[in-house]
């Protein structure tokens, strides 16, 4: 199991001995063109969890390639670019400028307005534009996220990042919206019972290899997220709070592994629908 952090939730260039202490970094999501972002406020706690509208705020693809990119490279870190745009044609086009890394397509982003194409429809452009890995970041918003899935493999997706942050709002004391944009992508603890049953149901209608996240803090999440069908994991908004994270969450995790007798945990992997089943056939 490698541990990545989530795209947006760390920053490599200003914290370089956090993104070292991960097995791979992923990128902010990078755009054809510059954008600013959205309007503040744009960062809002919650009793539970963060809301953010950052609107995928970056200096553009020229900008990151010729200058982002190979800072990026110099830590010595296996990299993740997570792509973005608004159609099709935008997203391949950024991934055939692209070398030596994994691309995740951020296919599900809460605070702009989607592509028009489809899902399916994204990767396939990107398949036909590119040979390197491509990792669809699926909503968890899909009421059916395991027939989302089975199309993205079947376009070319490599693997599923699961799941991006979901649309929510939050008040102040006078009852006002406290994000500029009023609804923000939801992040955190209470994420998490949502990401195991997105990781479930596109783990057993694909089998893809699968980067869990959302709501992971501790050893015993990633854990979960793994029985569920994850070969990866990816920490998000502890970052913000705890840097020391991914060290910590490794070793939360080997002791939840030795708690079980269980020596690598990608022994773990799938447990969940295997308990399932064995429940069901004693029944």
């Amino acid at each position: 199991m490698r541990l990545l952090n989530a795209s947006g939730c760390l920053d490599a260039l200003t914290a370089p001995d956090v993104a070292r202490s991960l097995d791979a970094f992923v990128s902010k999501t990078v755009t054809p063109q510059p954008r600013e972002g959205n309007a503040p406020v744009r960062v809002a706690e919650t009793d539970s969890g963060m809301l953010n509208s950052i609107g995928l705020a970056n200096p553009g693809r020229d900008v990151f390639l010729a200058d982002t990119l190979p800072q990026l490279r110099a830590l010595g870190v296996p990299l993740w670019i997570s792509v973005g745009g608004f159609n099709a044609r935008e997203y391949a086009e950024t991934c055939a400028q692209l070398a030596d890394v994994t691309v995740e397509l951020n296919l599900s982003c809460p605070n702009v307005e989607e592509a028009a194409d489809t899902a399916a429809a994204i990767v396939a452009a990107c398949r036909a534009a590119t040979k390197l890995p491509l990792y669809a970041k699926l909503s968890p918003a899909n009421w059916d996220i395991g027939e989302v899935a089975k199309a993205v493999q079947a376009a070319g997706a490599d693997g599923l990042s699961l799941v991006n942050t979901i649309r929510g709002a939050a008040l102040d004391d006078d009852l006002a919206p406290k994000l500029g944009t009023v609804t923000g992508g939801y992040s955190g603890p209470a994420l998490k019972p949502i990401a195991l049953a997105a990781v479930y149901a596109a783990y057993r209608a694909t089998q893809m290899p699968i980067v869990g996240m959302g709501g992971v803090m501790s050893g015993r999440d990633a854990l979960e997220l793994v029985a569920c069908g994850a070969q990866d994991v990816a920490l998000g908004t502890i970052l913000f709070s705890d840097p020391d994270a991914p060290a910590r969450v490794r070793a939360e995790l080997s002791a939840e592994l030795a708690a079980l007798g269980v020596a690598d945990v990608d022994d773990v992997r799938g447990r969940a629908h295997e308990i399932r089943f064995e429940v069901a056939a004693r029944g």
